[in-house]
């Protein structure tokens, strides 16, 4: 059995339900801006220019999606430096949709049909309405993050973590189901002895919906679930955390957004409910943690996170060295450092493999169809070390197991996120479960 993608389908839920939450009412226009300009243009050829499309000012608020747009473009300025891609420079060329459908669709005609760019890179859209339009137009979307259901449901859009569906450009996945398994929960399990597990939602639907998913996971690999939901207007996070200290779980998850997701360690930590693990994901694999968790110093050392990409903390490896060097020369001051950040780093890097691939023919043979060919092709995509072997096949029927492996690390104080294990080694054969997005 070969490795597969950790991409958990609830990541997708949970961003749906962090944009649910947390969303004000209205809309506002996108903002646009590009990358400087490359200078002249190289002997090698002119540039390639390629779109970058983040909902960086979206609902949710300021940075919540611009990690791997960062990323990226970290990645194509320490590119240029050394000369581009067989002496052409990459021209990214970045635009703010807002969060908003319309905003997408603006991005889309910008990019696509105005500035006519070769490929989209790093896409992290709220609402990728716009998805269709891209594949259409046959223009390659390399590395994005799917917050929704676009990457499983269209062809020539390639998703940072891989995808088994057939992707006809109908429904999404199999007949409007997506498949995931429950590898985070077999880890725990596995590795530290964990039987009970706690899910804490809001008594909002998306909330109790994700949650409902959570339960259904766990208790596919033989938890014992306690469930708990506090209320969304006036959430007493109190009376949960002494409730915890009661029930005693291995391990808590929870269907809140950010802001709750703190407050309800802060009241765990005053209670004394520390469980072995409080589970986040990798949109929260960051360095803002002691800021974040500043108030619940034991709860904020319970901190786990999963995912499908090597820490962005783990600098024995010589990619990861490499990915922090070049985000801190050209993050100009600013220290926040994102698993997101290096999954933009990586999309940026595949795209450049697949470039570089091509005009290995001679310099006519960048073509869309030659990239998708190297993206598309049987053997799969590490990014130095960087991600799971991601792959993208087209299954006729989704499968009932798969061998899955996940990245894990967590959080300790004056170390930062501590990578478990090696990631090509946290494998496991699980079920895969399936639900509509």
């Amino acid at each position: 059995m070969r490795p597969s993608r950790a991409a958990d389908p609830l990541l997708r839920a949970a961003l749906a339900l962090l944009v649910t939450l947390s969303a004000a009412c209205g809309s506002r226009l996108p903002e646009r801006d590009s990358a400087s300009p490359p200078a002249a243009t190289p002997e090698g050829g002119p540039p390639i220019r390629v779109g970058v499309i983040t909902s960086a000012t979206s609902p949710v608020g300021g940075d919540a999606f611009t990690g791997p747009r960062d990323g990226a473009l970290a990645y194509f300025a320490a590119l240029n430096a050394r000369g581009g891609v067989d002496g052409r420079r990459v021209e990214p060329v970045t635009c703010d949709d807002g969060g908003s459908g319309v905003g997408n669709h603006t991005c889309v005609t910008e990019l696509v049909e105005e500035r006519k760019v070769f490929a989209l890179v790093a896409t992290t859209a709220l609402d990728y309405a716009a998805a269709s339009r891209v594949s259409r137009a046959g223009v390659p979307d390399i590395g994005g993050q799917p917050i929704g259901p676009a990457y499983d449901t269209y062809p020539h859009l390639y998703g940072i973590y891989g995808s088994s569906a057939p992707r006809t450009g109908g429904r999404p996945g199999w007949n409007g189901v997506l498949y995931g398994g429950t590898e985070v929960y077999r880890y725990f399990k596995r590795a530290h002895g964990a039987r009970t597990a706690a899910v804490v939602s809001y008594n909002q639907p998306s909330s109790a919906a994700y949650a409902r998913l959570v339960t259904r996971g766990l208790e596919a690999e033989g938890y014992r679930v306690v469930t708990e939901q506090v209320d969304f207007a006036l959430p007493n996070f109190r009376a949960v955390a002494a409730d915890l200290r009661a029930q005693r779980p291995d391990l808590v998850l929870d269907a809140l957004d950010s802001h709750g997701n703190a407050r309800l360690c802060e009241a765990m930590d005053a209670v004394g409910a520390i469980p072995v693990a409080k589970v986040t994901n990798v949109q929260n694999w960051n360095s803002a943690v002691p800021d974040a968790y500043a108030k619940a110093p034991r709860c904020r050392n319970a901190l786990w996170a999963t995912g499908a990409s090597r820490s962005h903390d783990d600098t024995s490896h010589p990619a990861v060295r490499e990915f922090r060097a070049a985000m801190d020369a050209h993050a100009k001051g600013v220290t926040l450092r994102s698993q997101w950040q290096l999954e933009g780093w990586a999309a940026a890097m595949w795209f450049t493999d697949a470039a570089r691939a091509c005009l290995a023919a001679g310099p006519r043979g960048l073509t869309r169809a030659c990239v998708e060919r190297y993206l598309t092709r049987r053997e799969p995509y590490t990014a130095r070390g960087l991600l799971l072997p991601v792959r993208f096949e087209r299954l006729a029927r989704p499968p009932r197991t798969r061998r899955t492996c996940l990245s894990v690390a967590r959080w300790r104080d004056g170390e930062g996120w501590v990578s478990q294990g090696d990631m090509n080694d946290n494998c496991a054969t699980v079920p895969q479960l399936g639900y509509r997005p």
